[in-house]
């Protein structure tokens, strides 16, 4: 790993101590200059998951990832950084909001822990990724840079929530258990080729904004959520969707060359 080439490509100036305020810090940072994309899995293009490919790809490459590129590498930059961290496991509620219904678990976030107190960050959920970390703690809201959240504990799992639209919404569901190199590989393989994995099916891509607003490409819609909770959409016509993606996303679709300078 090469922390200060991670650091540069997201914005990070000066020390990075292992503390709470650099954890909050480096995610906010992170998610808002790594965006969230499914592009290689649409492509039918294979998602590497070994540190050398994961990094070339969102540091060198200047792409983004989902949730086992995105986590996987910042779980490493911490650890290299001198953080106490772990990648876990957890349950997509978002398209299942049945608790009886149990989906596979097919998410990856980290947990930090910094003078006896845990907390937990997550860098590669779309539109929802964190942009401060949590602390672990069962009911106490917490107020982020662009929404509000919470953990809660209930029948021997624990449940992250999003306020929103005046109630409280899961985002997935976990149990504290970590989630192997071994683990995430299977996962990897089911998120980026099952016919019904939710990445399978349109292009995703998203990221956080400065002002406190998030900016996210479903299919063909450009979507602006202002820090208010108003929403902007417009359509992306097909000859336009590379240039859009390099403009708001600072994206190069793969293959495609750079301008020239000359």
């Amino acid at each position: 790993m090469q922390s200060g080439a991670y650091l540069t490509r997201i914005g990070h100036e000066g020390p990075a101590p292992a503390t709470v305020q650099t954890l909050h810090a480096l995610t906010r940072a992170h998610t808002q200059a790594i965006p969230f994309e499914n592009i290689d899995v649409l492509l039918g293009r294979p998602v590497r998951l070994e540190s050398a490919a994961v990094f070339d790809k969102l540091v060198h490459q200047r792409r983004g990832g989902y949730c086992f590129e995105q986590n996987g590498l910042f779980l490493r930059v911490l650890q290299e950084l001198g953080f106490s961290a772990t990648g876990l496991g957890a349950r997509v509620r978002l398209c299942t909001p049945d608790r009886s219904e149990i989906p596979a678990r097919t998410h990856l976030l980290v947990c930090v822990e910094l003078q006896g107190e845990r907390w937990l960050t997550d860098v590669g959920f779309g539109a929802l990724s964190l942009t401060q970390a949590l602390r672990w703690e069962h009911g106490l809201v917490q107020d982020t840079p662009h929404d509000r959240r919470r953990l809660v504990h209930e029948d021997g799992r624990w449940f992250h929530q999003v306020w929103q639209e005046g109630g409280w919404v899961d985002v997935y569901e976990f149990t504290g258990e970590p989630m192997p190199e071994s683990d995430r590989k299977v996962a990897n393989w089911y998120t980026s080729t099952h016919p019904e994995s939710t990445f399978m099916g349109q292009l995703m891509v998203a990221r956080a904004l400065p002002d406190g607003g998030r900016l996210t490409m479903v299919g063909n819609e450009l979507r602006r959520r202002h820090p208010d909770g108003h929403m902007d959409a417009r359509p992306v016509a097909p000859e336009q969707l590379h240039g859009v993606l390099l403009e708001h996303f600072g994206i190069r679709w793969p293959g495609e060359a750079a301008p020239s300078q000359d």
